[in-house]
């Protein structure tokens, strides 16, 4: 499927734009000058963000193009670059706005006792965000947009990690770790169900489609490994319960590993 990524745009405007809603930020007031004195703006740029957060769950990124977004603000298009200046922007305050969603403890804030709990909510409330907004699983954040829902999260695990004694080096490992392995885990969950819905068949359906591999071209002599797992009932989980099996397998040795070096 298609992919775009964060962190294209202008770094100035971008910045500025993230961090519009703090007491710091200009924003608003440059975008209020760009249109001119004594003209009572119909929206703002939270509408904006908000609407194409909406337009591409119910029909996809592609749809969240600044024409398709005009579109169902009901304003020109070139109304609505005095909000949002392109496209890059738009898609990075979308992705930042969806990682503040998160319901994730900030300081002083009430959370689990247990380090590993606080992860374990770190681990739902992304996988929750995920399924909320499919559209995520098709944006790279190789260079991920430093807003507020971003620094949000990273504060969160190094928070949770920060009283295992770990150095502050690994701490940070630590936190880059579990961040890359529940995030690509929750991509790839999400990105399934929008191969399942663009397709209309599920991935279960799709592997019986191709049943004629294991008795037509399948050598149990060259994958004598895969073969063993076969025949000891290895193989008996949908894909879907494969998936959750693997990802909770993965998180509980990732987390034992983090633990254990603490010791």
């Amino acid at each position: 499927m298609s992919e775009r990524r964060s962190g294209e745009g202008q770094p100035d405007k971008t910045l500025a734009l993230l961090w519009r809603n703090h007491s710091n930020s200009t924003a608003d007031e440059s975008v209020d000058r760009k249109r001119g004195a004594g003209r009572r703006p119909s929206l703002n740029v939270d509408d904006v963000v908000q609407a194409g957060i909406q337009l591409a769950d119910d029909q996809g990124l592609a749809a969240a193009s600044m024409g398709g977004l005009a579109k169902e603000l009901g304003v020109g298009t070139m109304t609505l670059y005095t909000y949002v200046p392109s496209k890059d922007e738009l898609l990075d305050l979308m992705v930042d706005q969806v990682l503040g969603e998160r319901e994730l403890p900030g300081p002083g804030e009430s959370r689990p006792e247990d380090w590993r709990e606080q992860v374990e909510l770190y681990s739902r409330q992304t996988r929750a965000m995920f399924q909320r907004h499919l559209w995520l699983s098709q944006v790279s954040t190789i260079r991920p947009p430093v807003g507020p829902g971003m620094l949000a999260g990273r504060e969160y695990l190094l928070s949770a990690l920060l009283g295992l004694g770990l150095g502050a080096l690994e701490t940070n490992t630590a936190a880059l770790a579990i961040t890359t392995y529940v995030d690509s885990a929750a991509s790839l969950e999400a990105e399934s169900q929008l191969v399942e819905r663009a397709t209309g068949q599920s991935n279960d359906a799709w592997w019986y489609e191709r049943n004629d591999l294991w008795e037509t071209y399948f050598d149990v002599d060259r994958h004598p490994a895969m073969t063993t797992i076969w025949h000891a009932d290895g193989y008996q989980s949908s894909t879907r319960e494969a998936a959750a099996d693997s990802y909770r397998y993965g998180l509980d040795r990732l987390l034992d590993g983090i633990e254990n070096t603490a010791l």
